[in-house]
């Protein structure tokens, strides 16, 4: 190998891999590829094995490995599947930004929002699933505090908690839409306490309201009724003596407006919709908030 014939200059291995003199000579000040010998000038010269190695050094580089890596490589501290499989769990997590950050935008057109909530937009989806979690977690404990955990409605606790692992690998910007909805939901100190007034009812009175058959409320109050029928007209009166079956008196009818109402709000619908977005389930088809609202205002009118 001491044979001048069996070496390389600088130049001639520039030509023999296609690499610029400049790259070859960084590569070999750094010890990737040091010379195998020099002239008695004291230029570099290198054999055939550079050549190799110089190809090896320019497919890591390209696969995006820094020097200290592939210098790990090369010196066989590791192995290049070990060095692959590493950088496939890297570009799976740029891959995942990469189209987080994709939603965010695409969400951004289509709301026509501004600098700032796209501000917002972009922090919430960047959060880990830890964080998020923790989120929803802090609200729900805030909620049921102090309730009894052994009460029937209990388990609402737990299903309120069910955020998704991460936001989906390639997240629409329905999903996203949600994530920031749900996060201003969860902030909102009037919504917490809706919440909050509902688990403590709950827990101190886990039997629903005697005086009212659900499931036949749901079947009197369609959604055409809720759009069509005003909650003080005959109409109205006529769906309710047939919905009271205990003939209740004016103030006992209020009183059950008042507990059916704490039970009642439009924006604890939202929060299961907005799960479902993000947990990938099926939405419900009608609103089951909607025919309640209608009946306590009947209630009240009557």
């Amino acid at each position: 190998m001491n044979d001048r014939n069996d070496l390389y200059t600088i130049g001639e291995l520039a030509r023999r891999t296609g690499l610029s003199v400049r790259n070859i000579r960084f590569w070999s000040d750094s010890g990737i590829v040091p010379p195998t010998d020099r002239t008695a000038t004291g230029y570099r010269l290198y054999d055939a094995e550079a050549v190799a190695r110089l190809d090896l050094v320019r497919t890591l580089r390209e696969l995006g490995m820094d020097l200290a890596t592939v210098h790990s490589v090369l010196e066989r501290q590791t192995t290049v599947a070990d060095v692959a499989a590493a950088h496939v769990r890297a570009l799976d997590a740029e891959i995942r930004t990469l189209r987080v950050r994709r939603a965010v935008l695409a969400s951004v057109a289509h709301r026509g929002s501004t600098t700032e909530e796209m501000r917002l937009m972009h922090k919430l989806a960047k959060l880990s699933a830890a964080e998020r979690q923790r989120m929803i977690d802090e609200f729900v404990t805030k909620v049921f505090e102090g309730t009894d955990p052994e009460a029937p409605g209990a388990g609402i606790a737990q299903a309120m908690r069910q955020m998704p692992s991460e936001l989906p690998d390639d997240p629409s910007p329905e999903q996203v839409d949600a994530w920031v909805e749900l996060a201003e939901l969860v902030g909102d100190p009037d919504f917490q306490a809706s919440c909050r007034a509902m688990a403590v009812a709950g827990s101190e009175n886990p039997e629903p309201p005697q005086d009212v058959d659900h499931a036949r409320l749901m079947e009197l109050v369609t959604p055409d009724v809720v759009e069509n029928v005003a909650p003080g007209s005959d109409a109205a009166r006529r769906i309710v003596d047939e919905l009271d079956t205990t003939g209740l008196d004016a103030q006992r009818r209020r009183e059950l407006a008042d507990r059916l109402a704490t039970f009642t709000d439009r924006r604890v619908e939202r929060y299961w919709q907005l799960l479902a977005v993000l947990n990938g389930w099926p939405q419900r088809e009608n609103s089951s908030v909607a025919p309640f609202e209608w009946f306590i205002a009947a209630l009240r009118a009557y």
